[in-house]
């Protein structure tokens, strides 16, 4: 009659078919007896015990309000109590505050943190319990020692599991900009009309956080309105693609072409555009001439080695279609994606994961033209007087060579690779009046094909401006 708590069952697969066949095949269970799984997602589940499960999933709530209301239903009158100094309270709301925060920027991905973090409960359970013990200790002459609280908080407490350096950068200014003296005045605000209200028991607090906005504008994180514009679109392109994938794959489309036959005629078409595999002979050879051991040139073998890589994936993909929907060779798992990622025109994931990232398949597969044109054009013609940069499948390696090759030809200055930096300067060009590389004395290379996200470019007076007006 009691419940079973069994943590973690992706970690302990085998076990859980024994779990199946105990609970079916046991005759005389109490109507009162339960057995909760925790789990993560995993791919080797048993079908069967996830089907006659209930699913709950538990996510934090959408929002500041939700993420407050969440925070404070789990505070009690005692915890409000604990403390008797007067900065207690202002303190446990502005963490709370905080935490909400953290929770909510992950939503617009790597707009909101280059990395997602998993931040949870414990996190601000562990501020609370920091929080309350300093105040405990505190000399009450000298106050609050700030520069401690904000380095608890930003470097420790939530700033532990941050890896990447602008992300613990986010995190400090956060510290710093809401834990303060300043935090007790009137006149401070998270963001316009986001308060640290005054109250003395739970109740005030929920009644206050009951009066919050639903739908919060991206301005109270510190992002730029127009971030909701890309979370929106990322969240409508999600549940469009999931219910792409969830529809009938039926052979026929009533009355018009079967999905089959439009799968093969457009495998037909990518063959026919698709360019020639590399020879390796002539590879080399062409290689040999430019240099075989300078940076650049090792790197454009790397590319080409990768973009082979590609397109041999491609054919043989292609041409194992064909004869699958034929039904001259049996379809496999990989073949029946690669049809309905097609029909549907998305990259299919075999391609995808030696690839780069396009919106869809047309789009990916004009890509795999011009990247492949730079590269065959690059070892027929010699080195470009300017490089596509997005074109390569490793433009860090790319920047790497170039430092390698400036230092090279800086020897005689007395050039380490350790002290070359790079810089960069956008000039007042277009691709089109590049007729040759950087002056020799300047050295370096021409590139194009960067985007801006969230600012213009004023070509006049070269500098960032704001963007286009908010959408």
């Amino acid at each position: 009659g009691g419940w079973l708590l069994l943590q973690n069952c992706h970690l302990g697969l085998e076990f859980l078919s024994e779990l199946m066949d105990t609970i079916t095949t046991t005759e005389s269970v109490s109507e009162d007896f339960r057995t909760w799984i925790t789990t993560e997602a995993h791919p080797e589940f048993p079908i069967s015990l996830l089907q006659s499960s209930i699913k709950f999933t538990n996510e934090p709530p959408q929002g500041v309000k939700a993420g407050l209301k969440r925070t404070y239903a789990a505070v009690t009158q005692d915890h409000l109590e604990v403390s008797n100094m007067p900065q207690w309270k202002p303190l446990l709301y502005a963490v709370a505050f905080l935490h909400t925060t953290v929770q909510e920027r992950r939503k617009f991905g790597p707009l909101g943190w280059n990395i997602p973090y998993e931040f949870n409960q414990a996190d601000f359970s562990a501020s609370m319990q920091f929080v309350q013990n300093h105040l405990d200790d505190m000399d009450i002459k000298r106050g609050v020692n700030w520069s401690c609280v904000r380095y608890m908080l930003g470097e420790v407490q939530y700033g532990g599991r941050v890896t990447d350096d602008l992300d613990k950068a986010l995190l400090n200014t956060y510290a710093r900009v809401w834990f303060g003296e300043h935090m007790f005045s009137e006149k401070f605000c998270f963001y316009r009309d986001y308060v640290i209200p005054k109250g003395k028991t739970v109740e005030d607090y929920l009644q206050y956080i009951e009066q919050l906005p639903v739908i919060d504008t991206p301005e109270v994180f510190g992002l730029h309105p127009n971030a909701d514009i890309t979370y929106q679109t990322n969240l409508a392109n999600e549940t469009l693609s999931t219910i792409v994938s969830i529809q009938p794959k039926d052979s026929s489309t009533g009355g018009g072409e079967t999905r089959e036959a439009v799968v093969q005629r457009l495998a037909d078409e990518m063959l026919e555009k698709l360019p020639p595999d590399y020879n390796p002979h002539e590879v080399k050879a062409q290689l040999q001439k430019m240099g075989a051991i300078q940076p650049i040139t090792i790197f454009l073998r790397q590319e080409i080695d990768r973009m082979q890589h590609v397109i041999s994936r491609v054919r043989t993909t292609l041409t194992d279609l064909k004869l699958a929907i034929d039904g001259t060779i049996i379809m496999s798992e990989e073949l029946q994606d690669a049809l309905d990622n097609m029909y549907d025109a998305r990259i299919p994931k075999l391609w995808f994961r030696i690839s780069w990232e396009s919106a869809t398949l047309g789009f990916w597969f004009t890509e795999l033209l011009e990247r492949n044109q730079q590269f065959s054009s690059w070892l027929q013609d010699g080195r470009p007087n300017q490089f596509w940069m997005t074109g390569f499948f490793n433009p860090q390696g790319f920047l790497t060579a170039m430092r390698q090759e400036t230092t090279r030809m800086n020897l005689a200055k007395g050039w380490a690779l350790d002290s070359v930096v790079l810089h960069n300067e956008v000039t007042k060009m277009m691709k089109e009046d590049v007729v040759g590389p950087p002056p020799a004395d300047i050295g370096g290379v021409y590139i194009y094909g960067l985007f801006l996200e969230g600012a213009g470019w004023d070509r006049r007076n070269s500098k960032l401006v704001e963007s286009s007006p908010k959408v």
